[in-house]
């Protein structure tokens, strides 16, 4: 049950790439609060200006998240009800949101998500998995070190787990993948939702050569791998 005395902080689901994916209910939301606090003012004005949505913006990024989190909180104290949109996706996962929602609850007002596009959630949709347990582990650390221990932690589970990667470094991912289990099923997602979106799928070994035969790596890449037990 809701607290109707209290203001309300929307958590909002922005695309991922196609302007298009976003709900009806996300822009009406947006058309109607007093203020959005986004990760980067300039993405989000691109998408408001593209809606005809004119609203005060306020930066909240993962550098600034508590500080532009006590100005949210400020505007909900005076009654004002407001949005939060990370770039793309869904606020929190792998993205800023959490600081925020927190700060919100802790001050007594309503966090009220508006579902929408999430790059997990679409990979996950066209991967052909058929694990029961899929680990959101988003990105891993650039240190060849940490990444591998990570990586063989991950491939010992009898889980699924997704992974973000940035074009700089899937080829040396999908190394560390192919290294630990050449045979492992991946499903490889690059700009999901936009003009060039390309999905591999087969074998780590097998993505790892198509990967490797081109002569650069462009877009962000999400990346399913299978649990221990092969399916």
């Amino acid at each position: 049950m809701y607290n109707i005395n209290v203001a309300i902080l929307y958590i909002i689901g922005t695309p991922i790439g196609n302007l298009g994916d976003i709900s009806f209910r996300a822009v009406e939301i947006l058309k109607t609060v007093d203020l959005v606090a986004c990760e980067d003012t300039r993405r989000t004005l691109k998408l408001l200006s593209h809606l005809g949505i004119r609203v005060r913006l306020i930066s909240c990024r993962s550098q600034n998240e508590e500080f532009a989190a006590e100005k949210v909180i400020d505007a909900l104290n005076q009654g004002q009800t407001a949005a939060y949109v990370s770039d793309a996706g869904t606020p929190a996962l792998s993205d800023p949101g959490a600081v925020l929602v927190r700060a919100a609850v802790q001050a007594g007002h309503n966090v009220i998500p508006i579902p929408g596009p999430s790059a997990y959630s679409a990979l996950l949709s066209v991967a052909g998995g058929m694990d029961k347990t899929v680990i959101f582990e988003g990105f891993l650390s650039p240190k060849p070190g940490r990444r591998k221990s990570r990586l063989r932690a991950l491939m010992a589970m009898d889980a699924a787990c997704v992974i973000y990667e940035s074009p700089h470094r899937i080829l040396k991912l999908m190394g560390d993948i192919a290294e630990i289990d050449s045979d492992r099923y991946v499903c490889l997602g690059r700009e999901m939702t936009k003009i060039h979106e390309e999905y591999l799928r087969g074998k780590a070994l097998e993505i790892l050569d198509v990967l490797t035969k081109k002569k650069e790596q462009i877009g962000e890449f999400s990346v399913f791998l299978s649990g221990n037990k092969l399916n």
